[in-house]
């Protein structure tokens, strides 16, 4: 399957040095981003229900990555769960030009959305979540860890996101409640919101449609796409995020949407599960051999070259090796480093 990786790819198998490395992450660029919608729909036995999935285009960055390719963000997942008439949002991107496009999809569904849903605080999956919201007159709707984590990413725009993305941002005031007992519904199928734990921020959720067999996993799951791994550095390790997969797995999805995914790729939960349990595998290998950020890089690189998202993979590999014997204020600017 595209981007999976191959044990032929490991660099365990006569790896070549740095140099010649570096020259061969350069033959294979990564492809360019585009804005894509990828549909999956099913109906359920109690009434109509589906889902869409709409991948929005990756923002615009400055600056190169160590392998000289530009910097790319990676491509963002929402969904749409619908009924006959309403229908719920998730994790509804960032950017002014992501909120425009995206509700211009919701639009023509022709759907009256009532909630925006969030997985997680990471500010790629939410920033645009006040737009969208007045636009369609829908509430907000995320976990209490999630709507915690939100503010902290709100407080970090100044030394971080609007950086990296100067002007591009709407405001984005934290406007998200919670739900009496993490429940809320779509014309009577229940919408769960799962509490997961750590991964690749703290408290992170996902929403579980059992009428669907569907679980939206936020960043819990990735799919195709270089996973963001600095939080490694502040939690000891990948451990955390291992069991947040197991509690995946214990729901039995069929589907799973990740909110990070390459849009050739299909949403089998197996597969998914599988492979991002995978990468955190060969994040741990590569932990203890290769000696420098760049290496653990180009090797990355190296076993997964389908892989979209490097900026997010340097940015990560910058923060884990950044990181080591790191505290207080130089813990942080090691943290941010990789991202400029």
């Amino acid at each position: 399957m595209p981007g999976s990786p191959r044990a032929d790819q490991g660099i365990g198998q006569g790896h070549p040095g740095r140099g010649d490395r570096l020259a061969s992450a350069m033959v294979v660029p990564e492809p360019e981003p585009e804005e894509v919608v990828v549909s999956t729909k099913k109906q359920d036995a109690v009434g109509s229900l589906g889902y869409d999935v709409f991948v929005n285009e990756a923002p615009p960055q400055d600056g190169v990555l160590p392998n000289g390719e530009p910097r790319v963000f990676s491509p963002m997942a929402s969904t749409l769960i619908y009924g006959s008439e309403d229908a719920v949002l998730t994790d509804p991107g960032m950017t002014l030009e992501q909120a425009r496009v995206l509700g211009d999809w919701v639009a023509e569904k022709g759907k009256n959305l009532t909630d925006i849903f969030v997985t997680h605080g990471h500010g790629d999956h939410w920033f645009a979540a006040g737009m969208l919201a007045e636009r369609f007159g829908a509430r907000v709707v995320a976990g209490a860890g999630t709507i915690a984590e939100m503010g902290r990413n709100l407080a970090m725009r100044p030394v971080l996101w609007d950086k990296v993305y100067a002007g591009l941002i709407p405001p984005s005031p934290v406007t998200a409640v919670t739900v009496p007992d993490n429940r809320f519904t779509v014309e009577g199928h229940d919408l769960v919101i799962v509490e997961v734990g750590p991964t690749d921020t703290v408290d992170s959720t996902v929403l579980h449609v059992p009428d669907l067999d569907l679980v939206v996993a936020g960043d819990v799951i990735y799919n195709g796409v270089h996973m963001f791994l600095a939080q490694g550095a502040l939690v000891g390790g990948f451990g955390p995020w291992r069991e947040a997969i197991d509690t995946v797995a214990a729901l039995r999805p069929r589907l799973i949407v990740a909110g990070h995914q390459n849009k050739q790729l299909d949403e089998d939960a197996e597969r998914t599960i599988a492979e991002t349990r995978q990468y955190l595998d060969d994040a741990d290998e590569l932990l203890k051999t290769a000696p420098a950020a760049v290496d653990f890089f180009l090797a990355k690189i190296e076993r997964y070259p389908g892989y979209l998202g490097r900026t997010v993979l340097w940015a990560g590999a910058s923060a884990l090796y950044g990181a080591r014997g790191q505290a207080g204020e130089d813990l942080g600017k090691a943290l941010l480093s990789g991202w400029f």
